[in-house]
C-alpha cells in the first residue's frame, strides 16, 4: 500500500513538473538587482510571487500534456509520463489542475494588479502555444522565450522596482538560447531513428538552430556585460565591479553548448540545470559573487554593526 501510495505521489510530483519549478526562481533577479535582498517585506512578496508562478506553470504543464497526450505516445521519453503512460487518468489531472488553481488563487491573494496581469498574460500566451502556437516556426521558440522574461517583469513588477532594459534584453537572448538547443536536441533524437512527435520540427535543421544558437549566445553575453557597466547600474550599486561576474555568465553558456554538443543533452533544460555539477557551482558563483558585490557595503554594516 505505502510502494503504491508514493508511486501515486511521484507520478503527481512528475504531472505537475515540481523539477521546472527552478525556472521561476527568474522572479527573484529584480529583487537581487534592486538593492532589496535583505528587506524581509520584499522577500516574503517575491516568494509569494514565487509559488503563484509554481501553481501557474503547473496547471499550463497539466493542460499541454492533456493536448499532447496522444503525440506524447510516440515520443521516446514523454511516452514514459503519467498522462501517456495511463498511470494518472485525464479526469484525476483535472482534478489536480483544480486544486492548484485554488492554491493559485490563496497565493496570489495581496499582489499587486500589474502582478496578476502578468499572470493571465502568461497563462493566455501559453494556452495559445499549447493549442496552436506551439507549430508556428520560430514563433514557437519566441513563446518560451517569452514566459522567461514574463517572469522578470513580474518580479520587478511585484514589488514596485525598475528593471533595467539590459536585463530584460539578456534574459531574452538567454531564453531563446535555452529553447533553440531545445529544438536542436530534439531533432538530434529524430535523427537517432525516433518518431517525430512535433510538425514543427520539419521546418527546423540541426544546422539552423546551430547558427541560431550563436547568434543569441552572444546577444545573453553582449547584454549582460553592458548591464553590468550601464550608468543606471553604477549609479544604483555605486561599483563597476559586478563586470567581473562576465565570466561566470560565458562559461555557463560554453558549458551547456558542450552538452549539448558533446554529451547529447539539452531536451530538457531543467534536468541540465539541476544535475550537471559544474554548471550548478558555476551558477552558485555567480550569484555569490553578484550579491557580494552589490551588497558589499550593506554586509559589512551587518558585521561590523
Amino acid at each position: 500500500m505505502k510502494k503504491v501510495l508514493f508511486f501515486k505521489i511521484n507520478d503527481i510530483l512528475v504531472l505537475i513538473r515540481v523539477k521546472h519549478w527552478v525556472k521561476n526562481g527568474f522572479v527573484f533577479a529584480p529583487l537581487i538587482f534592486s538593492f532589496h535582498l535583505f528587506e524581509q517585506n520584499y522577500c516574503l512578496i517575491t516568494l509569494q510571487a514565487f509559488f503563484a508562478f509554481c501553481f501557474l506553470s503547473s496547471i499550463v504543464y497539466i493542460i499541454n500534456d492533456i493536448a499532447d497526450i496522444e503525440q506524447d505516445k510516440n515520443h521516446p521519453v514523454k511516452k514514459n509520463r503519467p498522462l501517456p503512460s495511463g498511470r494518472i487518468s485525464t479526469s484525476s489531472a483535472l482534478l489536480i489542475l483544480f486544486v492548484l488553481f485554488a492554491l493559485l488563487l490563496i497565493t496570489v491573494y495581496g499582489l499587486n494588479e500589474k502582478f496578476i496581469l502578468a499572470l493571465i498574460t502568461y497563462f493566455v500566451v501559453n494556452l495559445l502555444y499549447s493549442f496552436k502556437l506551439k507549430q508556428v516556426v520560430l514563433i514557437d521558440i519566441f513563446i518560451i522565450a517569452f514566459g522567461f522574461m514574463i517572469r522578470i517583469i513580474a518580479g520587478g513588477w511585484v514589488i514596485n522596482v525598475h528593471i533595467s532594459s539590459w536585463l530584460i534584453l539578456c534574459t531574452l537572448f538567454l531564453s531563446l538560447f535555452l529553447a533553440i538547443t531545445k529544438r536542436r536536441s530534439e531533432l538530434a533524437v529524430l535523427e537517432n531513428g525516433s518518431n517525430m512527435t512535433r510538425k514543427v520540427l520539419d521546418d527546423y535543421s540541426i544546422e539552423f538552430a546551430d547558427q541560431m544558437a550563436t547568434i543569441v549566445a552572444a546577444g545573453a553575453v553582449i547584454s549582460y556585460a553592458l548591464y553590468t557597466v550601464s550608468e543606471r547600474t553604477l549609479e544604483t550599486f555605486h561599483t563597476e565591479n559586478l563586470i567581473f561576474t562576465t565570466p561566470f555568465v560565458v562559461y555557463g553558456i560554453f558549458r551547456y553548448l558542450y552538452l549539448v554538443h558533446k554529451k547529447q543533452m539539452g531536451e530538457n533544460p531543467t534536468q541540465i540545470l539541476t544535475t550537471d555539477l559544474p554548471l550548478i557551482i558555476n551558477i552558485f558563483l555567480w550569484l555569490l559573487s553578484s550579491i557580494l558585490i552589490i551588497y558589499k557595503e550593506k554586509i559589512n554594516l551587518r558585521i561590523f554593526s
